[in-house]
Formats: C-alpha cells, sequence, structure tokens
C-alpha cells in the first residue's frame, strides 16, 4: 500500500508550512518513502490546515521552482529539500522570505534562512563515543572510507576528546581490512586501543569489523548503522552504536510497516518528526525562525531535538548493543 499524489498542489499552500520531498525524477521512490511517513503524522495531508506537500524533484531547477511557487502562495515555512545543493539553492532563492529546514545532514550548508535537520556525524560521534567513556573506552582510533562521511566522523572525534574524555588516535582511512588491526594498533601508539570506531555502513563494514573479532578491541558505530540488520551481521555482534531510542522508533516503525508493507528507515522517521513540529509550530503560531529555535525544543520518534542558533539541530540518540539476532538498548542521552 503506498499513499498517492495527493496534496502536490503548491497554490493551496496559503499560510501553511510547505513539505518539499523528491516524488519525481531518479529519487521518486524515496521521496515517496518519505511522503509515506509524512502522512502517518499528517493523514490528510492534502488538505492539513498547517502543511502542505509539494514535488522538489531530484534536481536543483524543480527544488527552487517548487519553493518558489509554495512562497508565492503564502507558505510561510519550508520543511526540504532532502538534498544538500537543492538546499543551498532554494535557500538563496527564498531564504530571506522564509525560513528553509533541509533534511541533509551536511552542517557546512547552515547559514541565514537554512536550518539543518539531519541526523550528522557529530551527533553520532558525541553519543556513542561518551558512552564508550563512561565504560572506560577512552583510547579510541576512527576508521573510515576516504568520504565526506569519514571527513566529518574524524573531526568529530577530535573535537570531542576534551568533552567526553577521549584519547583519539590517528585516523585510518581505509575500507580494507587487510592487516587493518596493525594499522589500528600503530595509529594508537603501537598497541590495540581500547575501540574502534566504524561510521561508515557500506559493504565494507562486515570485513572491516571482523578485524577485532576477539581482540578485545570494542567496535563503536554510527547513525548510518541503522540502514542495515546489524543483529544479522556476526562480525558485529558485541559492537555498540549510536541509533534512536527503539522505545520511541519501534511503534513508528510499526506503524509504518502495517500501513505501507515495509520497514522505514530514518530518513522516513526525519520526514514523520519534521511534519510533527511543522504541525505543532502552525497550531500555535510559530512557523518561523522564532518557533524552530525554540529553547524547548522538541520531541520527535528520532528522540528528542532542538536547533541551536546556528541553525543546526542538535539531536539525542540512544547507544544499542548488538547480539544474535537482536538489539539492546545500552545507553541514551538528553539535548
Amino acid at each position: 500500500m503506498r499513499g498517492g499524489d495527493g496534496g502536490l498542489d503548491a497554490t493551496r499552500t496559503d499560510g501553511r508550512a510547505t513539505l518539499l520531498l523528491p516524488t519525481s525524477g531518479r529519487s521518486a521512490q524515496l521521496g515517496q518513502i518519505m511522503a509515506d511517513a509524512a502522512r502517518l503524522a499528517a493523514p490528510e495531508l492534502g488538505r492539513d490546515p498547517e502543511i502542505a506537500l509539494s514535488d522538489s524533484g531530484s534536481d536543483v531547477e524543480p527544488a527552487v521552482l517548487a519553493a518558489r511557487a509554495a512562497v508565492a502562495a503564502g507558505a510561510k515555512m519550508l520543511i526540504g529539500p532532502l538534498f544538500g545543493a537543492q538546499a543551498v539553492a532554494v535557500a538563496a532563492a527564498v531564504g530571506r522570505q522564509v525560513p528553509v529546514v533541509t533534511y541533509s545532514n551536511d552542517t557546512s550548508l547552515k547559514g541565514p534562512g537554512l536550518f539543518v535537520y539531519g541526523v550528522t556525524p557529530f551527533q553520532s560521534a558525541r553519543s556513542v563515543l561518551a558512552f564508550a567513556a563512561t565504560r572506560g573506552k577512552r583510547r579510541v582510533v576512527v576508521v573510515a572510507p576516504p568520504g565526506a562521511l569519514g571527513d566529518q566522523s574524524v573531526a568529530a572525534a577530535r573535537s570531542l576528546a576534551g568533552q567526553v574524555g577521549i584519547v583519539p588516535g590517528e585516523a585510518v582511512r581505509t575500507g580494507d581490512p587487510a592487516g587493518l588491526a596493525a594499522r589500528v594498533a600503530a595509529a594508537a601508539g603501537g598497541s590495540a586501543p581500547d575501540a574502534v570506531y566504524l561510521p561508515a555502513a557500506g559493504p565494507e563494514l562486515a570485513g572491516l569489523a571482523g578485524a577485532f573479532q576477539g581482540s578485545g578491541v570494542q567496535v563503536l558505530g554510527s547513525a548510518q548503522w541503522a540502514a542495515i540488520k546489524a543483529e544479522e551481521v556476526p562480525a558485529l555482534r558485541g559492537a555498540w552504536y549510536a541509533a534512536p531510542d527503539p522505545l520511541r522508533f519501534n511503534p513508528f516503525s510499526e506503524a509504518y510497516r502495517e500501513a505501507f508493507g515495509s520497514v522505514p528507515g530514518i530518513l522516513a522517521g526525519l520526514a514523520f518528526d519534521s511534519v510533527e513540529m511543522a504541525r505543532f509550530l502552525g497550531r500555535v503560531g510559530q512557523q518561523d525562525k522564532r518557533g524552530l529555535t525554540r529553547d524547548e525544543g522538541f520531541n520527535g520518534v528520532l528522540g528528542p531535538y532542538r536547533f541551536g542558533s546556528d541553525g543546526v539541530v542538535d539531536r539525542a540518540l540512544s547507544v544499542l548493543q548488538v547480539e544474535r539476532g537482536a538489539l539492546s538498548l545500552i545507553g541514551g542521552g538528553t539535548v
């Protein structure tokens, strides 16, 4: 069962926030997943008094056109678009008129009128590294393939060192498990560290984690792991990783599965939470920057969160432990 395209009419956005999702183009399948999640939060999305839905397409030009049409029709706030390049262009086009809340997790996008809503590498690193430190796992080496996620994860570990009490070794930038344990020991100063942080969740993850099985080195992971079934990967047993609190996320996941026949991921959770946020702010007459940055913040299926004055969301994540065929909640935080 899938939601239809009802509500994709930017001429009906007067006085409402507008949700910009790629329901056409090469990312239409992902956009539809997010639109379905949005309809769980607002079943009458096409006629909801606080939020409308508009197709941003999968490229910059249709996103800008959709944003301009929505603002011209009276939209007070834009939730989306999904991709960073789209968000930058939309903010440049209409960000002085209305706040733009992008689903991107790239904090470098932040700027006047542009709010970053995604689950960032910093949030993952802070949650799992802080928890690890409380369990005596202080000497940590980041292992990640080259790329933006690895860059941001390495930077996060370094910036968090004093705050959470870890001692980060030199990062190892690789997706190849061959000789990895020795490379990590060298990066840690000549002996095995207490923990290794593997933020990426690509096909190389099982091999990287497997390099530390039986070594006594604690494997740590990021919220990226939510995209895989970690409990079904033997190499990940015993690992700890940052993730939404299952007490919040699981009821949403089950409702989504019952409605649409598939299991949602973090992007679906973001879509649900963003619609809940926009509807709440609409009801209290604060679909604006002041409402977004309210001191009380918000609660969602991904956990509690609030926006900082810099426009970047501060989000609390829990820590899960991977067991054989199951996950267990072992830590959590607040913003």
